[in-house]
């Protein structure tokens, strides 16, 4: 069986509006064109899967809005009688199938340009996870070194910062892990630690990463603090009140987010 991803296409639908209303999109010029090819409102609403009812409403909506009547309706019977298309009707769906002809070439001019939609592909998984987490980073395993029974796993972020964790190494083969592959490293918020001036302190903790405070949020009790630390990376801590004033955490401050390796999770697609 091939594992081979199916390449990421770009898809959109084309609306006419008027008066702040939905006027002609591709659903009523197929009604349209099922009207104009049976002659009947009722034979073209059951060819495109709506009730008499709503086919007739959408055409009347249509009718309208629009200029000059898109469809006649001749004499008959309960059920519907002949219907047919006003010459303004046809030229309504010719036009929207020109403007869509051109919508098509855009979109294949975009996904040309695009390229490679392999990153973008990454990127869409990768804000689609719903996690309570508040921190979530994506990066390369650069190492990874099996222990008797645990694994340390050392993940490089975009910008170079490295993000160490201990996982087992029952988690390790689960998850397939291997060098090189790309990896998010997970971390909840409750349990990094924030300190000031580390620079010749000697800390037990395995993950130090530094850079500068972005936003400081206050309540009664705790203090949020994000750390900005590099290539658009945050690190976020939920710490107390009172350390965040000891430690007169401010805006744009040097500070350093610490956390063990033991509470970061491997995470990958």
């Amino acid at each position: 069986m091939s594992t081979t991803k199916d390449p990421i296409g770009i898809e959109g639908s084309i609306w006419f509006q008027k008066s702040q209303n939905r006027f002609l999109g591709g659903d009523r010029i197929a009604l349209l064109e099922k009207i104009d090819e049976l002659g009947s409102i009722n034979s073209a609403a059951k060819a495109v899967g709506i009730s008499y009812k709503t086919a007739w409403h959408l055409v009347n909506m249509m009718n309208n809005l629009s200029e000059k009547p898109l469809v006649d309706r001749m004499t008959g019977g309960k059920g519907g009688g002949g219907t047919v298309l006003t010459r303004e009707g046809r030229q309504v769906i010719e036009k929207y199938r020109i403007v869509q002809e051109e919508h098509r070439k855009f979109l294949e001019n975009l996904e040309e340009r695009l390229g490679d939609t392999g990153n973008l592909y990454q990127f869409l998984r990768r804000i689609s996870m719903r996690i309570s987490a508040r921190n979530t980073f994506s990066g390369v395993i650069t190492e990874l070194t099996r222990g008797a029974v645990n694994a340390e796993i050392v993940l490089t972020l975009n910008g170079g910062q490295q993000i160490v964790s201990t996982i087992t190494n029952g988690a390790v083969d689960n998850l397939g892990l291997k060098q090189g592959m790309s990896a998010y490293a997970i971390v909840k918020s409750s349990s990094v630690m924030v300190g000031r001036d580390l620079h010749d302190k000697k800390l037990s903790a395995r993950n130090i990463i530094c850079g500068t405070v972005q936003r400081v949020i206050e309540d009664s009790v705790s203090s949020e603090v994000d750390i900005e630390i590099g290539s658009g990376n945050i690190i976020s801590a939920i710490i107390t009140k009172t350390s965040s004033t000891r430690l007169d955490l401010r805006d744009g401050q040097q500070a350093c987010a610490i956390f063990k390796a033991s509470d970061v999770i491997i995470g990958v697609n």
